[in-house]
């Protein structure tokens, strides 16, 4: 993550001061995706957050001369990325569509098994939809510390909440998902099979949630 936030200020120096638009497209290909997922927590599809990432980055490109001081850029574009996701929501309030996608896989290094296959199938999309009904907040702050690896204070700053608001989220979607994973945690209804594969999408899931600084 340090490394990370090094690329990000060196390139974001050489943007601003240099105009260097081979950086700003390095820039882009690596936040690009991660403001795109951000975004669809908020709007829900995809053509509109790709058209909302985009203009963020285009008024980035414009006025970089002014923001060329900003020690934080990915935090200050997530930040950007939020407040027009609320604009367009405020907006096109009236307008209620639904967007159905599988977007999210994990992947297993294993024999192919048929019923390993379908209860890693079934326990992967269980988790997915026990997070999607945590409520909004609760859900943004869970996804960017567990997918994006965000630290509590990037997150807090992100949605201009204290920390500890980020902090109380986190212990409240935990709380959540393990009530409403109750099932696949009792050793003795679960087989050894699905004994292994919740050992492995928790550490995946929930690794980067107790410690998001590594």
């Amino acid at each position: 993550m340090k490394d990370r936030k090094v690329d990000i200020l060196n390139l974001w120096k050489r943007i601003s001061n240099n105009d260097d638009d081979k950086a700003f497209e390095t820039l882009f290909y690596l936040l690009n995706k991660p403001l795109i997922k951000f975004c669809m927590m908020y709007v829900h599809r995809n053509e509109a957050a790709e058209e909302i990432v985009s203009d963020v980055f285009v008024k980035c490109w414009l006025n970089r001369k002014n923001l060329a001081d900003i020690q934080s850029l990915d935090t200050y574009l997530f930040v950007a990325v939020k407040n027009q996701s609320l604009n367009y929501i405020k907006k096109y309030s009236h307008v209620h569509l639904v967007q159905i996608e599988d977007t999210n896989e994990l992947k297993f290094v294993n024999t192919f098994n048929p019923q390993e296959e379908f209860e890693k199938k079934e326990l992967v999309f269980k988790m997915e939809q026990s997070i999607e009904a945590l409520p909004q907040q609760c859900r943004i702050i869970f996804r960017l510390i567990k997918e994006d690896g965000l630290k509590y204070k990037e997150v807090a700053e992100i949605l201009d909440i204290s920390p500890r608001t980020v902090q109380t989220q986190l212990f409240r979607a935990v709380k959540k998902l393990s009530v409403s994973l109750s099932d696949y945690l009792i050793p003795a209804r679960a087989s050894k099979t699905n004994e292994a594969l919740l050992n492995i999408v928790l550490l995946l899931s929930f690794f980067k949630l107790f410690f998001p600084g590594l």
